[in-house]
């Protein structure tokens, strides 16, 4: 089967067709999310779990900051060192 021969007929068709598709893929989500809270309920060690992922958030939050936030050097600024470097170190 061809692509051409997968899409809808018009443009209403083609549409319902994505609705359908997105219900299903939020149905099938969210019973496998609520079958995994069921199992998390069940544990013993749930407080543990909790603390842990909140420190797992925390850390890669700070990861992101540090990746996105910090501004590099100026390149001028970079180039001026180095030159300055190689002057020292040529005794100029």
């Amino acid at each position: 089967m061809t692509r051409e021969a997968e899409r809808p007929e018009n443009s209403e068709e083609h549409v319902v067709l994505l609705v359908a598709g997105l219900a299903g893929l939020a149905v099938s989500t969210l019973g496998s999310a609520l079958g995994t809270v069921r199992g998390l309920l069940r544990r013993s060690d749930t407080a543990e779990l909790a603390v842990a992922a909140e420190q797992d958030l925390i850390a890669r939050g700070r990861l992101v900051l540090d990746q996105y936030a910090s501004v590099p050097p100026a390149h001028l600024e970079v180039l001026a060192r180095q030159v300055m470097a190689r002057q020292a170190g040529d005794g100029v």
